[in-house]
């Protein structure tokens, strides 16, 4: 088999995704897509009628988000029309699936060079199909009137579910305030060290002035005391009726767990930022790399998929990690770094609790609760960020894996190479 490997990795800005006050708002979600695609042609020398494939990841395929995503940005930048795409869907989890797919085209002998990645415009799902931002996943489910599936595996409202979780590993109010205000610190250092500079690249408008150059969501001047003041953000969701017979989402939860009871903990500062941007890779094979004079950044190690309770929503990351060690023969000690996406705090702090994790390693660089969450984005970003992370300290391995609706989790592990 060949083996698989980075090239480049890019992405763009993070930008606010509230509609009309981010930067990037006005922008199309193709013209995100082929900014990240024209940097990884412009900086590597890509003949695009080389590329075998992209594999794209978006979550809400709707509106302007519809269609085959993937191949529509490639035609917006100007890339060969040899050059093939296709869009998929694993909720947040997307970005490290559509990398774990090219890579598995590539190891298969099917394909020698292909681009992996995913954008995601948050401020425009409210434009799509009449959804307003908050609408509960579970509850955009049912609308389509299956109901039988929610009677099966009850689904509430991912904040809920983090709330639940929270109550259930006895991680309290003080620690997840305390994980998001060092999420912050984390990625106000990062930023003031210049350690995206690498990968970020800059969104430009039309008529070619800049956007956006620099993540636009994190808040440096965030401190625990400040959470501390915040009200809890899902509460009132708690209570929302989430069937026809009027079961809220609270009570969806507790019909798996009946002796459950929990008070609302997370709230805008220890929960995922709603933001606007787009992440690609460049993979290639050993053939690949020599046909186009490459030198591959690092190599893929293992991508595995690991499912877990649909009703908890957020747990399947620790299973994932698990597993995705077994398969790459390695220990948790011989990983350098973690990405463990910050969906909300519990999420993380969860699995540095159950896999015993120097939180040292883990997020080094802040995570999503300072940085946003393009959803079907954001796992292509992690990879990014790990492998400059790598790079920087002179770690060998990292794992990444995200947390993805209906109790699942992908996790990738890259190898860094030398020279």
């Amino acid at each position: 088999m060949s083996a698989a490997y980075i090239v480049d990795a890019v992405r763009t800005p993070r930008g606010g995704g509230k509609l009309g006050k981010g930067a990037l708002t006005h922008l199309h979600p193709q013209h995100l897509g082929a900014t990240v695609l024209k940097a990884l042609r412009d900086r590597n020398a890509l003949d695009t009628s080389r590329v075998d494939d992209i594999i794209w990841s978006t979550s809400q395929q709707r509106g302007k988000q519809g269609g085959d995503l993937g191949r529509l940005s490639a035609l917006f930048a100007g890339y060969d029309v040899k050059a093939s795409g296709v869009t998929l869907d694993r909720y947040c989890g997307g970005g490290i699936s559509s990398v774990g797919f090219a890579a598995s085209q590539i190891i298969a002998g099917f394909e020698d060079v292909v681009i992996a990645g995913g954008t995601e415009m948050m401020s425009h799902h409210a434009e799509a199909d009449g959804w307003e931002q908050g609408t509960p996943f579970a509850e955009l489910g049912r609308a389509k009137g299956n109901y039988a599936l929610y009677e099966e595996h009850p689904i509430s409202h991912v904040g809920v579910a983090a709330d639940a979780i929270a109550a259930m590993e006895g991680i309290g109010r003080a620690e997840l305030d305390a994980f998001g205000a060092e999420s912050q610190r984390r990625a106000a250092l990062a930023m003031a060290e210049g350690r995206f500079d690498r990968s970020i690249v800059p969104v430009h408008n039309d008529d070619g002035t800049v956007a956006l150059d620099h993540d636009e969501y994190p808040r440096p001047e965030t401190t625990a005391e400040s959470l501390a003041a915040l009200k809890p953000s899902f509460a009132a969701i708690a209570n929302v009726p989430a069937s026809p017979d009027g079961t809220t989402m609270k009570q969806m939860i507790q019909r798996k767990y009946p002796e459950l009871e929990w008070e609302p903990a997370h709230h805008a500062g220890t929960s995922s930022g709603v933001v606007d941007g787009s992440a690609a890779l460049l993979l290639a094979s050993e053939e690949g790399l020599r046909a186009n004079g490459w030198k591959a950044r690092a190599r893929i190690v293992t991508a595995v998929n690991q499912g877990d309770c649909p009703t908890l929503i957020l747990n399947a990351p620790v299973p994932a990690a698990r597993k995705a060690l077994e398969r790459a023969g390695l220990t948790v000690d011989d990983i350098d770094v973690w990405e463990i996406n910050e969906a909300f705090a519990v999420v993380t702090e969860k699995a540095i609790r159950d896999l015993g994790l120097d939180r040292g390693k883990v997020n080094i660089n802040g995570g999503a609760i300072a940085l946003g969450h393009p959803i079907g984005a954001t796992g292509s970003m992690l990879i990014g960020t790990a492998l400059d992370e790598l790079e920087r300290s002179g770690g060998r391995y990292a794992l990444i894996t995200q947390c993805a609706f209906g109790g699942m989790a992908p996790a990738i592990i890259i190898e860094r190479l030398d020279g």
